[in-house]
């Protein structure tokens, strides 16, 4: 597979290397962009599986939750530019959006816009091409998000990121600060499972897969023996359980404890949480959201 400058551009962008390490990498790989991506980690090279952050598109991130506190929803609807988003009738487009996921709860985006929109006349998906016609730019519903049962949110930076926790229990009190707590945290790191539990085999593997290589290409470890390098392996796996599972990460807002710990002072269990940040994995622009959460939350 070919590949041309505006990968390399691309490559350099997700991962901060040089030009002709990504040329490289992207030779190695056929082209394949993750396989690049691969590449550049197992040398050290890239030290994260991704970089968020890259924007390709405006919009909002709307976050809603039914009177009765039972049905959280998460939308994201993109636009072509800033002011449009900001605009009421947007606005008003994507909340109303937001209330018929809650109501009728649709398997998916196409099924979203055959539904009836509010004023009954028409479907969703005619509503947003009037709403196209009339501001003059394109607009596109790019995926949903509904969780029911004991649920709290959180939204960030007028619409830029969306979190919604699902916990076992009743969410009242202590409890729902707790559980708004751990959905900043969310915000703010973005763990990528709930728990080391939950992570799936295959990503273990490809992560184990990955450390391996990092460790073989350091002249260092070339006279280890296997024992010690499998210790290196385990240990460089907790770590990775510490950085990307939720449960398992320092505590935002108390670096001495684990969230699973925190939680369980709180008399709180989270089953399934969900973070939607606008424009991610669209590649345009870069704006450091975490840090603005972890430094609101601390």
């Amino acid at each position: 597979m070919a590949f041309t400058a505006q990968d390399v551009k691309k490559l350099r962008e997700l991962t901060g290397c040089g030009m002709m390490d990504c040329k490289k990498a992207l030779t190695e790989a056929d082209g394949d962009m993750d396989k690049a991506v691969e590449f550049l980690r197992e040398k050290g090279l890239a030290t994260a599986a991704k970089k968020a952050g890259r924007i390709a598109s405006e919009g909002i991130v709307n976050v809603y939750t039914t009177d009765d506190k039972k049905i959280a929803v998460l939308v994201e609807v993109n636009s072509e530019t800033d002011f449009a988003a900001k605009n009421s009738e947007f606005r008003g487009f994507v909340e109303d959006v937001s209330k018929i996921v809650a109501e009728k709860n649709p398997a998916d985006v196409e099924a979203l816009k055959a539904e009836k929109y509010v004023d009954g006349a028409q479907t969703v998906g005619d509503a947003l091409t009037a709403l196209i016609a009339k501001v003059g730019e394109n607009m596109n519903i790019r995926r949903f998000a509904r969780f029911e049962g004991n649920v709290c949110t959180y939204s960030h930076g007028e619409g830029r990121i969306g979190v919604i926790v699902k916990a076992e229990n009743a969410l009242d009190g202590d409890a729902y600060e707790a559980a708004r707590d751990v959905a900043m945290q969310i915000a703010a790191i973005n763990p990528l499972y709930l728990s080391k539990d939950t992570v799936p085999t295959e990503d273990v593997e490809k992560e184990k897969h990955i450390i391996i290589a990092q460790i073989k290409e350091d002249p260092k470890n070339a006279s280890k023996p296997d024992n010690i390098i499998e210790k290196m392996v385990g240990g460089k796996i907790n770590k990775f359980y510490e950085q990307n599972c939720l449960l398992q990460q320092e505590f935002v807002k108390d670096s001495d404890m684990k969230v699973e710990k925190y939680l369980d002072s709180k008399g709180v269990k989270i089953v399934d949480f969900v973070r939607f940040e606008k424009g991610e994995g669209l590649a345009k622009k870069e704006e450091n959201f975490a840090d603005e959460v972890a430094s609101m939350i601390k």
